[in-house]
Parts: structure tokens; sequence; C-alpha cells
């Protein structure tokens, strides 16, 4: 590939054309485990309305069904820290990428609930892998500049796996009561091509300086940033401190403990503010609380939400880099909880069109993909030291799975307690209290190298 002019990052060091180029082709790579993560989150959207024809179960062994991926996604995050910090980022990708080839197959051949629940927690234990090392591995090999919508791209893989796990369901389910299970087999294809795929990306240079090995490291940085970037990256991270691996201890610390407070609360926030009750039991929603309403139509509703899920994360991408990480996470949160806002008064108010109310569900989504769906991820990826950003992210993803779990483990029992509209009132005051903590707590990280995220953290 030819090199045309250099592109500057923001401390106006020369990213070459070629060398971006690489960096997006290993960006996506590592991001098909976003795709994964997706399609298997999304995908018991569609399989619960047979798997309780089927199964019969109660709404409490529903719950477990749909909950014990996200038992297992807290799990792989809780663990990816001690994998990857010895194992290294690219080798614990290919664990993850492992478990996601098999653990589909397992649940589609699933003959009792307690089986079905035991492979999804298998898968969920890939997808909390994954939701840890992709997004910092992209972080440590992008340039300051493009770093926002490289990171992000994990995000686009993750609603575009929603919506291909959306439009499986719509297509898989003319095939009769068993096409459950071909909507969940299908996925070890991809989780193959992934796995195939990571044997082509290097491991993280910052990691391997963490190591102590630099030489490695430095041939890697020339290949992602130029020569010039790469000897000016390599003296910016030339001090005792660069090389070692941080230690637990040093995650609590006192210097580390604001920002690790920020990353949790972010992540937290980004889950109980109710998305997965959308995008997991969607087709409950709509089926069971909504008049007239078809599976078929419940099916198709979650293709809309998924689409309009995907066109606001692209959206992301593109202003995260322009706009900023607080005005998007602003944006996003006060815009849903005007949404859902709207949407209690719909439950309320009788005669409300249900259009109103599927248009206030689509723009709940719309801004949650616009700033809390990819901005937890960066800003996670972003505040923390390089020898502890592994633990840190790990801790701070594990508090998000632990948001997700609670949200989808209780909203039937919540919605058979206190409604529809209040379950969702819930959800709305807390997309309120989100908006007052990112304006008062969450800092500025665009344009910034990751080193100097770090010093201004210190100061």
């Amino acid at each position: 590939m030819t090199t045309s002019a250099p592109n500057h990052d923001s401390a106006g060091r020369e990213v070459e054309t070629h060398s971006l180029g690489y960096i997006v082709l290993l960006a996506t790579i590592t991001a098909i485990s976003g795709l994964l993560f997706g399609y298997d989150t999304g995908v018991i959207n569609g399989v619960l309305l047979f798997l309780r024809r089927q199964f019969t179960p109660s709404d409490l062994q529903a719950e477990v069904a749909v909950s014990s991926l996200l038992v297992g996604a807290l799990l792989g995050a809780a663990c990816a820290s001690i994998i990857s910090d010895r194992y290294g980022r690219k080798r614990s990708l290919m664990f993850s990428a492992f478990l996601f080839a098999v653990s589909p197959l397992a649940a589609a051949a699933a003959n009792t609930v307690a089986l079905f629940s035991l492979a999804r927690l298998v898968n969920g234990l890939a997808i909390g892998l994954a939701s840890v090392l992709t997004p910092v591995y992209i972080a440590e090999i992008s340039p300051p500049k493009n770093r926002g919508a490289l990171v992000s791209l994990n995000q686009l893989g993750i609603v575009i796996g929603i919506l291909i796990s959306f439009l499986a369901g719509w297509g898989f389910s003319r095939m009769g009561e068993n096409s459950w299970r071909w909507m969940l087999g299908v996925a070890s294809g991809p989780a193959i091509l992934f796995l195939g795929g990571l044997f082509a990306i290097p491991e993280s240079p910052r990691w391997l300086i963490t190591r102590g090995r630099r030489a490695e490291a430095g041939k890697i940085l020339a290949r992602l940033y130029g020569e010039r970037a790469a000897a000016e990256e390599m003296q910016a991270t030339d001090n005792p401190a660069s090389e070692e691996q941080g230690s637990w201890s040093e995650v609590f610390s006192p210097g580390m403990r604001r920002r690790l407070g920020v990353g949790m609360l972010l992540a937290l926030f980004s889950q109980i503010t109710g998305v997965n009750a959308v995008l997991y039991y969607g087709s409950v929603i709509v089926s069971e609380h909504f008049p007239s309403q078809s599976t078929d139509l419940a099916l198709a509703a979650n293709v809309v939400i998924a689409t309009v899920n995907l066109l606001s994360t692209i959206m992301a991408m593109i202003f995260l880099d322009r706009w900023g990480r607080r005005v998007i996470l602003l944006t996003a949160s006060g815009g849903m909880a005007v949404a859902l806002s709207v949407l209690v008064i719909g439950l309320n108010v009788s005669g409300t069109p249900t259009a109103v109310m599927l248009v206030s569900i689509l723009c709940y989504v719309a801004f949650f993909a616009l700033g809390m769906g990819p901005g937890p991820w960066l800003i996670i990826s972003e505040i923390f030291p390089t020898r502890v950003r592994g633990r840190a992210a790990s801790i701070a993803t594990s508090v998000l799975w632990s948001g997700a779990l609670l949200v989808t483990f209780t909203f039937l029992t919540l919605v058979n307690t206190v409604k529809l509209w209040g379950t969702f009132a819930i959800f709305g005051a807390l997309s309120l209290l989100c908006f007052i903590f990112v304006w008062r707590a969450v800092p500025e990280t665009k344009g910034r190298t990751l080193e100097q995220i770090q010093e201004s953290w210190s100061k």
C-alpha cells in the first residue's frame, strides 16, 4: 500500500497513512469479538419465545436462562486481567474465541433449561473476557486522534451483532418450534473466523513493555506508527514505572481510587439505566404488554430497534473524537431520561397510540447507543496507566456485568411487582442520576495520549 501524507496526532507526532490503515485492520479483526458479543447476547430475545413454549419455564427459570450468560460474563471479566497480564492480550483473546466457537453449539443441543443455562454460562465467559480485552487492546495500539473511533469499533460490532441476532430470530422463527437451536448454533461460524484472524495480529506493544520486551515492542510500534513516531512513543514510555507490572494494591491506591470510582460508576450506570430490558426482553414486552401485537410483529419490532441502535452507534463513532466524551455522555443520559419519561406517561394514559410508546423506546435506545453504549468502554480503556490497565478495566467491566445481571435477573419480577411503567420509571430516574454524575465527575480525555491522560490525573 502506498504512503500518503502523514496524519498527525494531537501530540504532533506523524502517524503515516499506510500505518493507520494497518491499525484499522487490526482493530477491525479484534472487534469481531464485539459482533459475537452482540449476537450471543441479543439472540436470547428471539430464543426466549420458543424456549418458554418448549420447556414452559417459570418466570424465575426464564430469568435464570437469560441471566446465566451474564453470570459467565461477570466471571470472565473478573478473570480477564489475571489471564491477560500473564499471557498477553492476544493469547487471551484467542482463548475467548475458542469459547465463542464451542458454547453456542452446546446451547443449541441442550434438551433441558439447566443444560441450556450451563452452555450459556460458558458463552458468557467468552463475552466477559472479550469485553475487557478488546477495548484495552485497541486503545493500546491506537493513535490519540483516532482512538475514540477505533475503540468504538467494538461497540459497532456489538450492535451489528445484536441486529444480526434479531434478524436471525425473525428469519429462523418460521422453521418451527426447534428454530431456536438454529438461532444459537450459527454463531459458531464467525467465531471460528475470529479465531483465525487473531493469528494475524501482533501482541499489544504496551503490554510487551510492561514485560520488559522493549525490542519486540519497538518493532511493533514501528509497524503501527512509522519509525519516527515509534521512536517518540518508546521515549514517552522510557521510565522505570512503564516497565513494571502493576499490583492490586496499586489499583486501590489513593492516587487510583477516583479514576477507579469513575470507571466503575460509569460502567454501572450504562446497565442499570435498563437498556438490556429492551434488548433481551423486547419481544416479550411488545407481544405481552402492547395490545394486539403478534409474535412475528414483536420480532420485527426488535429488528427496527436494533437498526436504530446501529445507526446511532455509527453517529457516536463520528462525533466521539469531535465533540468529546463528556458532551456525548451528557446528551445520551439526558435524552434517555426524557424518552423514558414519555414512555411512562404513555403507559399510564389510556388510549395512547402504541406508535408513540414504540417511538419513545426507539429514542431511548438511540440515545443509549449514541453515548452510554460506546462511552464507558472508551473511558475505561483510557483513564488507567498501562501497568494496571488490565486489572482496573477488569474491575470496572465486572461492575458493568453485575449491573447487566441485576437488570436482566429482576426485570420480569419488577414488572410483576411495580408494572411495566413503574419499571421504566426507575430506569428513567437512574438515567437522570447518570446525567448528574457525568456532569460532576467524568473528565474529558479527547485528543490526549494515554500518557497525557495519566499526567492530568496525577495533577
